[in-house]
């Protein structure tokens, strides 16, 4: 779960690393006057993703007008197709050189790795890039708790050989860098990163942070996200989309896989996805893409990831269902229940409850082409076909197969064929 630059900042602060100073964030402008603003300041997009200063969301101002003409231009800039919603200010700083400092975990052998280059300021994946010999790394392979003194100092010595450190600063980064170690290994993080560590004239500060905090060491950090203000489990990228917030609130994962400015196009199919487990469901993103590319010469598109594994309750299974057919994007729905903790009895359960829920009250209906085996199929198929009788109308767009005799392949190419068709006959 990543942090936003703000908080990690404060997490950093805590640690006892020398940060700007924080004058606060704004989600309004009329708000940048309630702030008690020393100019210069710093403005900065509040964003998940990186790239922020190249899509202009880093900018200084110099006055209160222009601070508040800046927070107007940030709060109306996407970057990366996410929009900007907050808006934090810092003091400005006076450079005098930069370097990079990031503690990580090897993916190969998951030791933690301390990362340092003396080209802080720009993008540390186009320095790996394009001068690798600029990047320096050291592999921690006891897991220790706390950095070695003879691994701080090399890196200080190899740093000072590029920039110039008076004994003060030197002290200051010695700390930083230790400091960095120790918050990552404090607040279970899978990264802890400071790009730059400003050198000013007087001292080393970091002037950007970036935490990515491991998931599954959350339930360890729970005084720490109280501190944040942070309630729930973030998003990897950025903020939750309408969709996922709506599955966070009644508990199942849920990605929307596409922008949420994404426009309908007309040669394209959109598909959503309720399949079983989460290991299906990314099965179901590939087999919606490959029978779309080896027999329709229109573009099939799966729009979401979702995981209705583990047994979800008959309200659960009927909130998957109507979060996609209120998605305006989606053309057709794609669905299967293998029970094996699942039951088939309950799932079509909750599909039927979510179909006459919307057909009572005249909400828009997907067509829904799936198949369901396993656990309670007996009585899943009784339940369908009395169903089918009280509420036909109700149900007509649904089409489940029963039993193994149709593969999965073979009903989603009929749930996308008939989805063209659907498609065709409205725009004709």
């Amino acid at each position: 779960m990543k942090l936003y630059e703000h908080e990690s900042k404060k997490v950093f602060e805590i640690h006892g690393i020398p940060i700007p100073k924080q004058y606060g964030v704004v989600h309004s402008v009329n708000e940048v006057e309630t702030l008690d603003l020393k100019f210069p300041v710093m403005a900065k997009a509040a964003v998940l993703i990186g790239g922020r200063g190249k899509a202009g969301g880093i900018k200084k101002a110099n006055s209160l007008k222009e601070a508040k003409d800046i927070t107007a231009k940030l709060l109306k800039l996407r970057i990366k197709e996410y929009p900007v919603e907050t808006v934090f200010f810092e003091e400005a700083l006076e450079e005098r050189g930069a370097c990079y400092v990031g503690v990580t975990t090897d993916p190969k052998t998951f030791n933690n790795m301390l990362v340092v280059s003396a080209s802080g300021g720009v993008e540390i994946e186009e320095v790996s890039r394009m001068r690798p010999e600029a990047i320096m790394r050291w592999e921690i392979v006891n897991n220790d708790r706390v950095l070695q003194n003879s691994i701080i100092e090399e890196v200080v010595s190899l740093i000072s050989q590029e920039i110039q450190f008076s004994s003060k600063q030197k002290e200051v980064f010695s700390s930083i860098i230790d400091n960095v170690y120790r918050t990552y290994q404090d607040i279970d993080a899978k990264l802890c990163e400071i790009n730059p560590v400003l050198i000013t004239p007087e001292t080393v500060i970091a002037v950007d942070a970036k935490i990515v905090l491991d998931d599954n060491g959350l339930y360890r950090q729970s005084k720490l996200l109280d501190s944040l203000g942070i309630t729930s489990r973030r998003h990897d990228i950025a903020e939750p989309t309408p969709n996922e917030k709506k599955a966070i609130n009644h508990g199942f994962p849920y990605v929307d896989l596409l922008p949420l400015i994404t426009s309908k196009e007309k040669d394209t199919l959109y598909v959503g996805l309720v399949p079983g487990g989460a290991g299906y469901g990314i099965f179901s993103i590939d087999e919606v893409v490959n029978i779309g590319n080896e027999f329709f010469e229109e573009k099939i598109v799966p729009i979401n990831f979702m995981d209705s594994g583990g047994g979800p309750p008959q309200n659960q299974v009927a909130q998957m269902f109507h979060i996609l057919m209120d998605y305006p994007l989606t053309d057709i729905i794609i669905t299967s229940r293998f029970g094996g903790i699942s039951s088939c009895d309950i799932f079509i359960r909750g599909l039927i409850q979510a179909l006459r829920e919307r057909y009572r009250n005249n909400q828009h209906i997907v067509p829904v082409y799936g198949r369901m085996v396993g656990t309670d199929l007996p009585s899943a198929k009784n339940y369908l076909e009395k169903a089918k009788k009280e509420t036909p109308e109700a149900l007509q767009s649904m089409h489940i197969e029963v039993g193994n005799e149709k593969i999965m392949a073979d009903i989603i190419k009929e749930g996308i064929k008939r989805g063209l068709e659907i498609k065709k006959e409205v725009s004709a």
